[in-house]
């Protein structure tokens, strides 16, 4: 609209005083329009005075109408989010190796605690608005939607995601947001919550690599308990995330890694890691392995070792 008014202005100028040369007439036009109010280039006849009204009113105009729209739309962008919502977004679109939490309930919200506790980016997925404000205030990313819906899966970035935790109170969503996100990520790490005993089958027939149910958890944690206190508030403190000089971690040997792949045992031993069982298949243990056990690589380690030097070999081949 600038650009035209300009065009017009100057041809106005040169219609009406043929006299006037192309820089004079542009000139004359850009002062009035932009309201400077400098001295007239060349004398002007009537029709160049009613001329140069008609541009000074349009400039001003244009100036009012132009901070209008200006102001307007940064007031709706605003007033109605979407702002923030573009921020979001791309926060979410920059992550890679995340975990995806589906549900920020009561479980959900310790869940995610743990998760950053742990060094894990979360990307929080609810439909419910409190939940999202909560999840919001408590610093995480927070995707608004149905976590069933591919869509709202793809917004999260599940493709991207090393792993997803499902902690809705409905098997039934429970069952259909690993379905979902199954087919969208097949090498996704994927752990469910049952809310019903009969569940836990059909969790993991639709995909599960791991299903909690809180109630058997929190009756076996009561067995073990009061029958071994110490052994379970030792575990406890070993995978808590304090300011503890010792701790335990799963670590994964991978093809060409320097400092386990074709290590023994006793090697790791002797740098102050110590291997509790190494996992050779799904549920498949061999505890307490022996000094000359060579570690091969798509094996994961059990240990436990100071914090420092746990995160020194999780720096190479931590799993997830």
């Amino acid at each position: 609209m600038v650009v035209g008014a300009i065009v017009v202005g100057t041809a106005g100028y040169v219609v009406l005083d043929p006299g006037w040369r192309l820089i004079d007439a542009l000139y004359m036009t850009v002062i009035t329009l932009t309201t400077v109010g400098f001295r007239e280039v060349q004398p002007l006849n009537d029709a160049g005075r009613v001329w140069t009204m008609i541009l000074s009113v349009t400039g001003v105009g244009l100036i009012f109408g132009s901070v209008g729209i200006v102001a307007e739309y940064l007031v709706v962008e605003a007033t109605s989010g979407r702002r923030g919502a573009k921020r979001m977004t791309d926060a979410v679109n920059r992550l890679s190796g995340h975990y995806i939490l589906c549900g920020y309930g009561r479980v959900g919200h310790t869940v995610a605690q743990e998760l950053v506790h742990a060094g894990r980016k979360v990307v929080v997925i609810d439909i419910l608005p409190e939940s999202l404000a909560r999840a919001r205030r408590e610093g995480f990313l927070e995707v608004e939607g149905d976590a069933t819906e591919e869509p709202t899966l793809r917004a999260a970035g599940i493709e991207r995601a090393s792993g997803l935790i499902t902690t809705i109170d409905s098997d039934a969503h429970n069952v259909y947001v690993i379905l979902s996100a199954r087919a969208l990520n097949p090498g996704l790490f994927v752990v469910a919550r049952a809310n019903a005993a009969d569940s836990e089958t059909r969790l993991m027939r639709a995909g599960a690599d791991r299903v909690v149910s809180p109630y058997t958890m929190a009756g076996h944690r009561l067995a073990e308990l009061a029958t071994r206190p110490r052994v379970v508030d030792f575990i406890d403190a070993a995978l808590s995330h304090g300011e503890l000089a010792f701790s335990m971690e799963e670590v994964e040997v991978v093809a060409g890694d320097a400092s386990l792949d074709g290590a023994t045992v006793g090697s790791l031993r002797e740098s102050g890691v110590f291997a509790l069982a190494i996992v050779t298949g799904e549920r498949s243990y061999e505890a307490n392995p022996p000094a000359g056990r060579v570690l091969r690589p798509g094996e994961t380690l059990v240990v436990s070792g100071s914090v420092p030097r746990l995160r020194e070999l999780r720096g190479t081949g931590a799993k997830g």
